[in-house]
């Protein structure tokens, strides 16, 4: 499991207590308004050694303390707007990995057009957001390996809920059109009925 946590105002109750605290292997901290609260972040004796999360004078700059290093490193992040992020994506998009094949059909459903003509008058038909979904859940299931879906990706590319994921595959489960194969993990039942 992985925690991050985040506070404005560090403080004993803020950072969790000693046995909590004590499994925060990497700590980030950038500038404090107390010199006390350096060692609350950074850990017992940090201020001393020098370590003045207190005077950091600039936007973006931080102290790092992890596992591998003996002292708290220094370092500096910068602001990414999102047009910075966009023309990033579109300068390495030729670089792109290829897409597994649930993935790839996911993409081209979602960049197909969901209008559709349906008669004379021109009304156009969307299919409904449940419906898109059910087709995505059934298409992950008929192609899940042996080992079965995990619920986390089932979610990510049904984007249901929680709750409507778990009845929609307990329905499956009880009509024997899937099967869970571990724990939360599912596929599409060999034999159908």
């Amino acid at each position: 499991m992985t925690l991050i946590a985040a506070t404005q105002r560090p403080t004993q109750k803020a950072m969790g207590k000693g046995a909590v605290r004590s499994q925060m292997d990497v700590r980030v901290s950038f500038r404090v308004r107390e010199r006390k609260d350096v060692d609350l972040i950074l850990g017992q004796g940090m201020l001393n050694a020098g370590w003045h999360a207190h005077t950091l004078n600039a936007p973006g700059k931080f102290l790092l303390s992890a596992p591998e290093h003996d002292t708290p490193r220094r370092g500096r992040a910068y602001l990414l707007t999102d047009d910075a992020v966009s023309e990033a994506a579109q300068r390495h998009e030729a670089l792109r990995p290829v897409l597994d094949e649930v993935s790839r059909r996911a993409l081209d459903e979602a960049s197909t057009p969901l209008l559709q003509p349906v008669s004379a008058a021109s009304v156009p038909l969307r299919p409904s957001r449940e419906d898109r979904a059910e087709s995505v859940l059934r298409e992950a299931l008929d192609g899940a390996p042996d080992e079965g879906l995990p619920i986390a990706h089932l979610l990510m590319i049904t984007e249901m809920s929680r709750p409507t994921l778990y009845r929609r595959l307990n329905e499956m489960v009880k009509t024997g059109r899937a099967v869970q194969v571990g724990r939360g993990r599912y596929k599409a039942s060999d034999h159908t009925p």
